[in-house]
């Protein structure tokens, strides 16, 4: 928002009919009109308005705008609520829910605390209703993490289709569905285009969460039945999901507006960017980035929960986030590091030969690391044509790797059924190999016993 740096122009020398004036100017049409505009064209300008004074004259008031910002991100997304509200039992019902578990309520909220201040400022620089930015708390409890039985992911929850329809890559080392700026974007925009659409935000959400045919398909049966189509009126040709989704925005919007009334309390989350972004044009371990940020790796993931693997590919276009202050301690550590910043490379599988096993002795690591690495499920092998990470070796020790694998690296696995063919022709081999053949069994066996 924007700082009022106010200059009264006094035309009496009476404090208590300017300060009655003032607080009628600052009323929510005019504040929301300088809330929300440019900051370009408000800082350092002044907006200047008579106000009707009751039994006094009237009275001129000039502010001077510079740039201010709520103490708090909370008050910030109240001022620019503008979806019209809904009242019925499924608000009431949600509202209460939510209400009845403070503890939820205040997780959910210190989970959203690092993104907050930028979903609201992107909302803002877009002219978009503020309550918006809660939508992640219905979608996934600002989880990035958050992977539905639909395959959807992030706090935004797309799902793979949709995500990439709004460029949203994702291929072995990324999935920027659940990266804070990608999705932001890509969820805003589409939302965006939704509301364009329907030219209702209530319509708009409820096509976010059933999808924009079957709002249009709901709207066309109401318009031959002569019925409305507004979102209450349609709520009935719905999914439940769908038409407890709206409600579940308006709960969590009327806890906001006032958590006291509901006591709830929710932490504070300044009104000032959590994260800067840094431009990576060069491989580095994900490990190392968290080293030279001096911050723990599950904190570093935290920000940057769109890399899959255990190096960050600096194809030119990666970006990490990291707190403002980390960021500055990043810097300072890269430039005296003197090492090299990624031990990772790729390897492509060629044949059914390339056994686990066998790589791992061949790049000097051990299966474990290299099922963890590319995330390989026990008792499964690699097929032909996958590509995997794998240490790097003398020979790749400078090289990253190039932006065309980043792209188009598969990984394919399938069961491993060596056992039940290695125990199929036992009968047919001597006595030493049944013997040989009936020791590994016994050791895999209890290997997998060890994983129950």
């Amino acid at each position: 928002m924007t700082k009022y740096d106010m200059t009264i122009i006094r035309s009496t020398s009476r404090s208590a009919p300017i300060l009655a004036a003032l607080a009628l100017l600052l009323s929510a049409p005019l504040a929301h009109a300088i809330d929300t505009a440019p900051a370009s064209t408000l800082q350092g300008a002044a907006v200047t308005r008579t106000v009707a004074n009751a039994g006094a004259a009237p009275v001129t008031v000039s502010l001077k705008v510079d740039e201010y910002k709520e103490t708090d991100v909370w008050g910030r997304i109240r001022s620019g609520y503008a979806i019209p509200d809904i009242g019925n039992s499924l608000v009431e019902r949600h509202t209460k829910s939510y209400s009845l578990k403070p503890d939820y309520m205040a997780r959910i909220s210190g989970r959203a605390s690092p993104y907050l201040f930028h979903v609201v400022q992107e909302l803002e620089k877009r002219g978009m209703p503020t309550e918006l930015a809660l939508l992640p708390v219905i979608e996934s409890a600002f989880n990035p993490q958050a992977l539905s039985t639909a395959n959807a992911a992030g706090i935004w929850q797309f799902v793979p289709g949709t995500g990439k329809d709004f460029n949203l890559k994702q291929n072995m080392f990324k999935d920027e569905r659940r990266g804070v700026l990608a999705s932001t974007d890509a969820a805003l925009t589409y939302l965006q285009r939704l509301y364009t659409m329907f030219g209702d935000w209530q319509l708009a959400l409820a096509a976010y969460n059933w999808g924009e045919g079957n709002v249009q398909k709901a709207i066309k049966k109401n318009q031959a039945l002569g019925k409305p189509t507004d979102f209450e009126s349609l709520a009935e040709l719905m999914p439940a999901e769908t038409r407890n989704y709206v409600p579940k925005l308006q709960a969590v919007k009327n806890i906001v507006g006032n958590p006291g009334q509901y006591n709830v309390v929710l932490p504070v989350i300044d009104n000032q960017p959590y994260f800067t972004t840094i431009d990576k044009t060069s491989d580095i371990d994900l490990a190392i980035a968290a080293q030279l940020a001096e911050m723990s790796v599950d904190e570093f993931k935290a920000l940057n929960p769109q890399f899959n693997r255990p190096v960050i590919t600096g194809d030119g276009k990666t970006k990490i986030l990291l707190p403002q202050k980390n960021a500055e301690k990043f810097h300072v550590n890269l430039a005296s590091w003197g090492k090299t910043l990624s031990t990772w490379t790729t390897h492509k599988i060629t044949g059914a030969k390339e056994s686990i096993a066998s790589l791992a002795s061949r790049f000097g690591t051990t299966p474990e690391v290299i099922r963890q690495a590319n995330n390989i499920p026990a008792q499964t092998r690699l097929k032909a044509g996958s590509t995997i990470l794998v240490p790097r070796t003398s020979s790749s020790i400078h090289s990253d790797i190039a932006e065309n694998i980043v792209d188009s690296a598969v990984l394919a696995f399938e069961a491993d059924r060596g056992e039940k063919r290695s125990g199929a022709r036992t009968q047919r081999f001597k006595a030493k190999a049944v013997a040989s053949s009936k020791s590994r069994v016994s050791r895999n066996t209890n290997s997998r016993r060890k994983h129950r």
